[in-house]
C-alpha cells in the first residue's frame, strides 16, 4: 500500500491552503506586499476574468485586545498577514484558494456549486485496508515536499523588510507541524529577551477555530497528494481510557523493546525526524526553526508526571464540559472560569469548571499523557497521533455548537488576547481565515463525525430538532395541562353565564368593552411558552 502511495509522487497537484505560497516568496512580492498569484485557469490575477476574485486591500480588525501583550509592532504576526502583504485575493462565491483557484471547505465541482459533507470516523472502525491506506498516506506526505508551499526561516526584519528573502522547501506533513510552531512561538523581542504569554492557536478563544481550520487543510492537502477526495482524518475516541489504546504497531506505533521513549522499530514511525522542538535553542539565537532534523519522535505514555495529569479524561468529564453554556468568559485566555474553551482545552477543572493551570485535563490531559515530542506545544503535533487527538476534540466542540447553537456574537468580538478576536485573521494561514468563519456547524464546512450523524434536514427543520425533543419529553405535561384548562374555562364561563342570566341581561349603560376600529390594528397579543 505504501508502494501504491509512493506512486503519486509524480501527480501534478493543485494549490492548496498553507503558509508562504511560493510564488509569493520572492522580492518583488515582498516588497510591493502583494500576494495575488494568477489562477490558471485563465491566466489572471486571482482568476479575474472568469469571476473567481480579485487584488484587494487587507481589511483589518480595529477591534481592542486583550492586556496580555504589551507591545506593538515587535511581532511579525502582529495584524496578520500586514507584515508581509497588504493586498491579497479577495475571492467570490464559493471560491477560496490565495489564488481563488479551489472551493470553500464543504463545496466541490467546477464552479464549485456542489455541496458534499464527508465522514470522519473512529480509527477502530476502519477496515484493515483503510487503516493500512490512512498511515501510508502519512508517511507519503513526510516524503513529498510541499509544491506550492515555504517557510520562513527568518523575520521580516532579518529579511530586511523584503529585500532578502528567507525560505525554504518542506515536505507536506512538517508544513503543518512548521505552521503549529509559528503560530505558537514566542515573541522574539532583541538580544536574549523573549515574550512567552502569546499564542495565536491556544489559551484564548480562537484555539477550537484554529485547529478546526488546521485539520480542513491537512485533510484536503491529503486528499491532493493521493488523488483520494474522499479521504476524511479519523478519530480516537480516548473517553475512559486506561491507557493508548493507538499507542501499538498496528496503528500509531508501539514501544521500543529497549528505549521506552522512543518507538517500536516495526512501526513506520520509528523512521520519522521531528522539526522546531528546540524553542530555548531558537529564542537564544533570535532565530525561527527552519525545519532541520532533530531527531526522531519521541514517546512514553503513561510514564508522565501523574501530579499534574492523573489519568485521561472520562465520558463523565466530557458531559460536564459540554453542559457549560458560555463559549468564553472573563479574560478569555486560560484564566477563565466557566468557560467551554477553556475547560475543553484542559486549563480549568473539568468538574467545577474553575481554572486551574497548575492541572492538565481534558485536551492538555492527552498532550502531558504522551510524555515526549506531543507534551511540548510547539513541536507536537510532529508525533501522528496529534491529529487523531484533535479530530475528537473537534467532534466535541461540534456537540456543543449543535446542543447549545450560538449566535456569532457568542464569539467574543473584542478584547481577546492577540490574534484572537472573532474579526481576527487566523496566523499563519494563506488564504486568509478569520476565527469567527469556523464557529459554525461543521456540516457547514463539509464534514461530520460517525457517532454524531442525523439525518439530512433543511435549515428550518433542523433549527426545530431541539424544540421538539423537549415538546416530547413534556408530551404527557403538555396534554395534561390542555384538558385540565378546558375545564377550568368551561366552568367560568358557565359561572360567567349564570351570573349574567341572574341580572336579568346586559343595560344600555352597561355594555361589553369594544374597541374602536381606529385602535384595532394597535392591539398585539403575546403568548408565552
Amino acid at each position: 500500500m505504501l508502494l501504491f502511495a509512493l506512486g503519486f509522487l509524480l501527480v501534478i497537484l493543485q494549490p492548496s491552503s498553507g503558509q508562504f505560497p511560493r510564488v509569493c516568496a520572492n522580492v518583488q512580492s515582498l516588497l510591493s506586499k502583494e500576494c495575488c498569484p494568477p489562477w490558471g485557469g485563465d491566466g489572471s490575477p486571482c482568476g479575474e476574468l472568469s469571476g473567481r476574485g480579485s487584488c484587494q486591500n487587507i481589511l483589518l480588525s480595529q477591534a481592542p485586545l486583550g492586556p496580555q501583550f504589551p507591545f506593538s509592532g515587535v511581532d511579525d504576526r502582529e495584524d496578520w498577514p500586514s507584515v508581509f502583504y497588504n493586498r491579497t485575493c479577495r475571492c467570490e462565491g464559493n471560491f477560496t484558494g490565495f489564488n481563488c483557484g479551489e472551493c470553500k471547505f464543504g463545496f466541490s465541482g467546477l464552479n464549485c456549486t456542489e455541496r458534499q459533507v464527508k465522514t470522519r470516523r473512529n480509527i477502530f472502525q476502519l477496515t484493515t485496508s483503510e487503516k493500512n491506506k490512512f498511515l501510508a498516506y502519512l508517511n507519503l506526505a513526510k516524503h513529498i515536499p510541499s509544491q506550492e508551499y515555504v517557510i520562513a526561516i527568518g523575520t521580516y526584519a532579518q529579511m530586511n523588510n523584503g529585500s532578502n528573502p528567507m525560505f525554504r522547501d518542506i515536505n507536506v506533513y512538517d508544513l503543518f507541524v512548521w505552521m503549529h510552531y509559528y503560530a505558537s512561538r514566542d515573541t522574539l523581542l532583541g538580544g536574549s529577551n523573549v515574550w512567552r504569554d502569546i499564542d495565536f492557536a491556544h489559551e484564548a478563544p480562537g484555539f477550537l477555530p484554529w485547529h478546526r481550520v488546521f485539520l480542513l487543510m491537512w485533510e484536503r492537502q491529503i486528499q491532493r497528494i493521493t488523488g483520494d477526495e474522499n479521504f476524511t482524518i479519523p478519530y480516537w475516541d480516548w473517553r475512559d481510557a486506561e491507557d493508548c489504546e493507538v499507542c501499538n504497531d498496528e496503528y500509531m506505533g508501539g514501544r521500543h523493546p529497549t528505549n521506552p521513549n522512543l518507538l517500536s522499530p516495526a512501526s513506520i514511525f520509528s523512521s520519522w525526524q521531528v522539526i522546531c522542538t528546540r524553542s530555548e535553542e531558537y529564542n537564544s539565537q533570535q532565530a525561527l526553526c527552519s525545519a532541520t532534523s532533530e531527531g526522531p519522535i519521541r514517546r512514553n505514555p503513561g510514564n508522565n508526571d501523574k501530579s499534574r495529569t492523573p489519568r485521561l479524561p472520562s465520558s463523565a468529564d466530557v458531559e460536564f464540559c459540554l453542559s457549560l453554556t458560555q463559549y468564553e468568559s472573563g479574560p478569555m485566555d486560560k484564566m477563565a472560569n466557566y468557560s467551554f474553551r477553556n475547560t475543553l482545552e484542559g486549563f480549568a477543572d473539568p468538574q467545577t469548571a474553575i481554572s486551574n493551570p497548575a492541572q492538565s485535563s481534558m485536551h492538555n490531559a492527552l498532550h502531558i499523557y504522551m510524555n515526549g515530542s506531543m507534551s511540548q506545544v510547539q513541536g507536537s503535533a510532529n508525533d501522528p497521533i496529534f491529529v487523531l487527538h484533535h479530530a475528537f476534540v473537534d467532534s466535541i466542540f461540534e456537540r456543543w455548537l449543535r446542543r447549545h447553537r450560538p449566535m456569532l456574537e457568542v464569539y467574543p468580538a473584542a478584547n481577546a488576547p492577540i490574534g484572537h478576536n472573532r474579526e481576527n485573521y487566523m496566523v499563519p494561514f494563506i488564504p486568509l481565515y478569520r476565527n469567527g468563519e469556523f464557529f459554525k456547524p461543521s456540516r457547514e464546512l463539509g464534514y461530520d463525525y460517525e457517532y454524531l450523524q442525523e439525518p439530512a434536514l433543511e435549515s428550518f427543520q433542523d433549527f426545530l430538532i431541539p424544540y421538539l425533543q423537549q415538546a416530547r419529553q413534556i408530551w404527557a405535561w403538555l396534554v395534561g395541562a390542555a384538558v385540565f384548562g378546558g375545564i377550568i374555562t368551561a366552568m367560568l364561563t358557565g359561572l360567567i353565564r349564570a351570573c349574567w342570566k341572574k341580572k336579568g341581561g346586559t343595560s344600555s349603560e352597561i355594555q361589553p368593552l369594544l374597541t374602536g376600529s381606529e385602535d384595532y390594528n394597535n392591539i398585539t397579543y403575546q403568548s408565552n411558552f
